[in-house]
């Protein structure tokens, strides 16, 4: 993989969009843009991705881990990294924390439901205590901050209170929507896909922040 390759692999991986990803840049060599990079400072770019966890797929590797619950899984875990609790985002440390819960050894053994929920309530339950997520219901709120990952975001938002007051959910997502092309314009319109570009350019907030 070529340094101009693992850059973008790496934005794409760590969510980082436009003006993060030149500001990023800036702070590693002092220039906005990769056309003006010589090779030296790309690789100084690439070692920064890899710092903030960036880690490239290894050659054949599989891109998703294969079982009935590994998508959702894998969905926690990523929202564990965007909470910065999770310090190795690869599916490798997914599958060791599934094999220290069941006694499992890969997740694509998950068939049965009582196993696969012990594993996911253990997540959640972590990433409550740890993270500040709020997992409940309120049927008296709006549907799109009943989805998971409005109650992700509104907890990293918490984090980010505590170091910034300057930190709003609902104005800073309408402020960044140009950063995240093809999202809703309204709130009210968020899907659960919706939700997984702010949680990846929060997340590399977060992690900054640690």
């Amino acid at each position: 993989m070529t340094s101009l390759s693992a850059i973008h692999a790496g934005l794409r991986q760590l969510g980082i969009v436009e003006e993060d990803a030149r500001d990023l840049y800036e702070r590693q060599t002092g220039k906005r843009s990769l056309r003006d990079m010589n090779p030296n400072e790309q690789r100084n770019v690439v070692g920064e991705l890899r710092r903030l966890g960036f880690k490239p797929a290894l050659k054949g590797a599989r891109k998703r881990l294969e079982g009935r619950y590994a998508a959702k899984l894998q969905a926690l875990w990523i929202d564990g990294w965007n909470l910065g609790i999770v310090r190795d985002r690869s599916d490798r440390a997914l599958i060791a924390f599934v094999k220290r819960q069941c006694k499992i050894d890969h997740v694509r053994f998950l068939h049965h439901g009582d196993d696969a929920n012990r594993v996911i309530e253990a997540l959640k339950g972590w990433l409550a205590r740890e993270g500040g997520v709020d997992w409940s219901r309120d049927s008296k709120m709006p549907d799109w901050t009943q989805t998971d990952g409005y109650r992700v975001a509104a907890a990293q938002f918490a984090m980010l209170e505590k170091t910034d007051t300057r930190f709003d959910v609902y104005h800073w997502i309408m402020a960044t929507a140009a950063e995240r092309p093809g999202q809703p314009e309204q709130l009210s319109r968020f899907t659960a896909r919706d939700w997984q570009p702010v949680m990846n350019h929060l997340g590399l907030l977060v992690r900054a922040h640690k």
